[in-house]
């Protein structure tokens, strides 16, 4: 028995280690459960944020998705074949009609609340959110939202309340009627609502009653915490017997009372050698309380490059365009490229030239252009002086103390830039703009509070006595002339006198606004001009829409070289707010044609597209050329909304919103900036925007998101918002005889054979309103059996072809509409049923045959 017993212990002593290591190694997990817990949270927030782009893409998709659908079912998720609208792709287009037209219709979005809530919980291993109240509230409204949306919307096509939501409305509308049915429902979701506000407003009351009792104790523990004066005394006895000294006493630093340091008024002249900028730039330091005379050692003049002459020589070639910065320099030619091997199967070995068919095409002379004013900005040392002074005086008027002045001299507008002391606080000298406004005797005072990136205070004096800004002095500036911008535009010179220079590509479209003489038309002239100085015919074209009629007519000469109209339209400049309406619809198709093409090239942008054409590595058997850019110029907006309303603001929202990408790009003026004519739509696609001097602030901030603009000085003067910066420019002038000149200059060249044709449209309506036409031989495969479902149960309707061949809303409604062509059924009557004209499946077979069926 003893042998047994030690046996047993020593196989114990050898199996514990064993025991030990399995126990170690078991569970061996190479994730742990909170790493996990966080994978699964962060899958269902995938899931959530999925599910819900499906369902908001299936409210605009629905039509053209649901025969794809319905035919593969759920093998369209795998199939290649499928080509769906919906943004989550086919599983997106396939999960949105299962949970909409299967399931819970618009309800479907508490399925994602509820992911998401589950989602944050698991991710944050907090109860961030009431996991079983969430799901049995959601489950009640999934159950009503789908049920009322069915009652609502019984007789739609879409599926509002899903196979839910239609089942019991059927079963409940039999049971009590739809006037019952309607009682009962308004009682649950008052009742529901009510009880759930009122859940909420007592969470709230307890909240701020819990805030309030936890700032009562902050603040006596504070009181208790503070220290007396006897604390500080006893404190101040110890310190002075642990440092062995008497302490003296010591005045706080706010009671001491500083000299003044501000003695001498001076401006600091910078010289000539020594300013950065091209504008004049006067320094001014406060020292002493007088103030001393301005002293120029040197007349201060533009350092801007002298413009040089050009003469309009009758052997204008390639050289002199290259003087005005439209060709590359850099770029090599064609020629020198080496042959890419991709292009060998088109049998050439050179890249595609657009230019080619206009070869001896000349670009406008610079002499075109004339020379307003001398260019150069005049300064006026008294107009300086006094300004300083009132400036200075009205600001110590309210104890606001000024470090420095900088004084910096634009054509139209004098920037004094002023560092105050410290402790002064902004809005003080903010609120002040109508005091120094009236000190200087000055009309379009405007304070820059602060100016960004700079750390001063900026205040805008208009000049006494203002300069020119010439057109032509821009186009002839080296800014303009070396840019490689895709579409640039000299929009005028700041107020440090720098010429300002823009991308419309980059911006990318324009909205301009100001009251009627402030600089509208010159502005749109700057703008067409500033593209035709730099631009060749092929890669660019306009659409001009003028509403007065006056404006844009100029431009008719340059019909075939740079315009783009309608086929068909002896006018190319639209004048007829019909036509508008024709030619913005048409620019959507241009633009739908183009974003085909980008996608069958796999690129995603106009520039890598035109670029793969000109490579030669695109067909143009297969429907391929080259994209010129597109600019829809209209003068008067405001005319438009007025008279056609949603019809304009349509199609100009959908261009603003997608034309970026395929080179469309669109320049808005009007004189009327009011909420109803700049409504939300068009303003949140139009970041960039011009505002001339305007008569209210409401106009400003409707145009701008922010003041200003009614207090600028007008003929010109204008402020830029871009990429939520303001900036103060003053627009160049282009006489309209110059503009007469540049465009008979082009027109008299040799252009196109016919202007850029859109698209054409055909306004549904007036389809309509004429007489059917109705091929056979283009009818639909199921054409005859939706002819026998008709006449069979005498319900002219869509949802009914819909339901019994499986077919979506969009090829139904194209069967309704064949099947009243040949007269099988009446018109449309809105949410009633056709007239079913044919009686008998005797008198169907008759007809049918006829067509050979």
């Amino acid at each position: 028995m003893a042998e047994e017993v030690v046996k047993e212990k020593a196989k114990r002593v050898k199996k514990a280690p064993v025991e030990e290591t399995i126990d170690e190694g078991s569970p061996a997990p190479f994730i742990d459960a909170e790493t996990l817990k966080t994978g699964f949270g962060l899958f269902f927030l995938f899931l959530a944020i999925m599910l819900f782009v499906a369902f908001c893409s299936y409210l605009f998709t629905w039509k053209d998705d649901q025969d794809k659908v319905l035919n593969f079912s759920w093998k369209i998720i795998f199939s290649k074949e499928a080509i769906v609208e919906n943004k989550m792709g086919r599983i997106g287009a396939y999960l949105s009609h299962v949970f909409f037209y299967d399931f819970f219709g618009v309800a479907s979005f508490f399925v994602s609340y509820i992911l998401f809530a589950v989602g944050i919980n698991l991710t944050f291993k907090e109860r961030v959110f009431k996991l079983t109240k969430i799901f049995f509230t959601s489950l009640f409204w999934i159950v009503f939202v789908a049920t009322l949306a069915s009652f609502i919307f019984s007789t739609a096509s879409f599926p509002f309340g899903g196979g839910l939501g239609k089942n019991n409305y059927e079963w409940l509308s039999t049971l009590m009627g739809n006037l019952g049915l309607g009682i009962l429902l308004g009682i649950i979701g008052f009742s529901f609502l009510g009880f759930n506000l009122k859940d909420a407003y007592e969470k709230f009351a307890a909240w701020r009653q819990a805030w309030r009792e936890r700032r009562k104790q902050y603040a006596l523990e504070k009181e208790k915490n503070e220290p007396t004066e006897i604390d500080e005394f006893y404190k101040e006895e110890e310190l002075k017997k642990e440092d062995g000294y008497e302490m003296e006493s010591i005045i706080p630093e706010e009671t001491i009372i500083p000299t003044p340091h501000h003695q001498d008024e001076t401006f600091e002249v910078l010289n000539e050698n020594d300013v950065v900028q091209e504008t004049p730039s006067i320094q001014m330091e406060l020292i002493e309380k007088e103030v001393t005379d301005i002293e120029l050692e040197q007349p201060l003049k533009d350092t801007a490059p002298k413009k040089e002459k050009f003469t309009l020589d009758p052997d204008f070639e390639i050289e002199e365009i290259q003087a005005f910065g439209t060709i590359d320099e850099t770029q090599e030619s064609p020629a020198k490229k080496e042959t890419d091997p991709e292009m060998e199967h088109f049998g050439l070995d050179t890249n595609f030239d657009p230019r080619l068919e206009l070869s001896k095409y000349k670009f406008p002379s610079i002499d075109l252009l004339e020379e307003h004013g001398s260019g150069q900005i005049e300064i006026n040392k008294e107009e300086l002086e006094q300004n300083k002074n009132q400036i200075v005086q009205t600001l110590s008027h309210y104890n606001i103390g000024i470090e420095k002045i900088k004084a910096t001299v634009g054509p139209t507008v004098t920037l004094y830039e002023i560092v105050p002391d410290k402790g002064v606080r902004i809005s003080k000298i903010k609120n002040l703009e109508d005091d120094i406004a009236l000190s200087l005797s000055a009309l379009g005072i405007r304070i820059i509070a602060p100016i960004p990136g700079r750390g001063t205070i900026g205040i805008e004096v208009p000049n006494v006595k203002k300069s020119i800004v010439s057109m032509r002095s821009l186009i002839a500036g080296e800014k303009f002339q070396k840019s490689d911008m895709d579409l640039p535009i000299a929009l005028g010179k700041t107020i440090s006198n720098e010429d300002f220079v823009v991308d419309l590509a980059k911006m990318p479209h324009l909205l301009m606004a100001g009251a009627t003489g402030q600089g509208k038309s010159v502005g749109l002239n700057a703008i067409l001009v500033s593209l035709l100085y730099k631009k060749h015919p092929a890669e660019l074209k306009f659409v001009l829409v003028d509403p007065k009629k006056v404006e844009l007519n100029l431009y008719k000469l340059i019909e075939n070289h740079y315009l783009a109209k309608l086929p068909n339209e002896e006018e190319a400049i639209i004048t007829d707010n019909k036509k508008v309406i024709y030619t913005l619809n048409a620019l959507c198709i241009e633009m739908d044609t183009r974003y085909e093409l980008l996608k069958v090239a796999q690129v995603r942008h106009i520039k890598e597209y035109n670029q793969k054409f000109l490579n030669r590595k695109l067909n143009p058997n297969n429907g391929h050329r080259f994209l010129p850019y597109i600019v829809l110029v209209v003068d008067e907006f405001a005319d438009l909304m007025m008279t056609a309303g949603k019809e304009v603001e349509a199609p100009i929202a959908r261009l603003a919103q997608l034309a970026r990408a395929i080179g469309i790009h669109l320049v808005i003026a009007t004189q009327r900036p009011s909420v109803n004519i700049i409504t939300g739509t068009i303003k949140a696609n139009f970041p960039g925007r011009i505002a001339f001097k305007v008569t209210a602030k409401v106009d400003s901030r409707t145009i701008l998101d922010a003041g200003g603009a009614d207090q600028l000085i007008g003929r010109g003067d204008m402020l830029l918002s871009q990429s939520g910066e303001l900036t103060r420019l003053q627009c160049p002038f282009v006489d309209t005889p110059e503009v007469e000149h540049i465009a008979k200059f082009i027109g008299d060249q040799k252009g196109f054979p016919t202007p850029y044709e859109l698209p054409e449209y055909i306004d549904p309506k007036e389809a309509d309103k004429g007489e059917r036409q109705f091929d056979y031989n283009e009818k639909d495969e199921l054409f005859t059996e939706a002819a026998r479902l008709i006449v069979r149960n005498q319900i002219g309707s869509t949802s009914l072809i819909q339901r019994k061949l499986a077919l979506g809303y969009a090829r139904s409604g194209r069967l309704m509409d064949q099947l009243e062509a040949v007269g099988i059924v009446g018109p449309n009557l809105g949410s009633k049923a056709r007239e079913v004209y044919i009686k008998t499946e005797e008198e169907l077979e008759r007809i049918l045959q006829e067509f050979g069926e």
